[in-house]
């Protein structure tokens, strides 16, 4: 072999050398951000029994402590909202699940973290497949988080169509109305006033009236 040609051959040698380092440098670095990938905390959505959400919230909390999983799963969240009722004249304030049956769960997902959640009592599922649960985007997750937070609250009245109600505001106040047609959605409702002698229909608002 003359000079030239092993200089060739050891030059081919170096590239194919070189060739095999980056190769190996490009799956490590696929191999971390696999890993870093699955690492990485989502908010997943488990479905529960009906009635069941704050039973699995508390349940799980617990078994996060007992189990020392609390580096694999972070937050617990039944999304809810302030309903006031009123009631002869009175407001009463209960929470009312947004998504009953749901429940979110922000973890790293793995068999152990998945063990944990899936098998806590009350929990049927994850949303997804069995074995591929599917994490929730993050921006709909803080819509769900912000709607739960809200102080907006919907107002609720035990009257339907026929009772009669005593205005209490308005220019109104004091008339005895007649329920025509109510408006949960709105917290409204349309109603006759006598005035004169004569039935006027008005639209009013659910504070503004008392169940007679």
């Amino acid at each position: 072999m003359t000079k030239k040609e092993k200089s060739m051959k050891e030059q081919l040698d170096e590239d194919k050398a070189l060739e095999a380092e980056q190769a190996q440098q490009e799956a490590e670095q696929e191999a971390e951000k696999e890993k870093a990938k699955k690492n990485q905390k989502r908010w997943y959505i488990v479905h529960t029994y009906s009635g069941y959400e704050n039973k699995v919230k508390v349940n799980l909390e617990k078994r996060i402590e007992y189990m020392n999983m609390g580096d694999k799963i972070f937050r617990i969240e039944v999304p809810q909202k302030t309903v006031t009722q009123l009631k002869g004249g009175k407001k009463h304030e209960r929470e009312e699940k947004i998504f009953p049956g749901y429940v979110l769960v922000e973890m790293i997902m793995d068999e152990d973290s998945w063990y944990v959640v899936r098998h806590t009592s009350g929990v049927t599922k994850f949303v997804g497949s069995a074995k591929r649960p599917i994490p929730a985007r993050d921006s709909e997750i803080k819509k769900i988080i912000n709607r739960s937070t809200s102080t907006t609250q919907k107002i609720e009245l035990d009257v339907k169509a026929g009772d009669k109600v005593r205005i209490t505001s308005g220019p109104f106040a004091d008339f005895i109305a007649d329920i025509i047609e109510v408006y949960p959605d709105k917290s409204k409702l349309r109603a006759n006033v006598s005035i004169f002698g004569r039935e006027t229909p008005v639209e009013l608002e659910y504070k503004q009236i008392n169940k007679l």
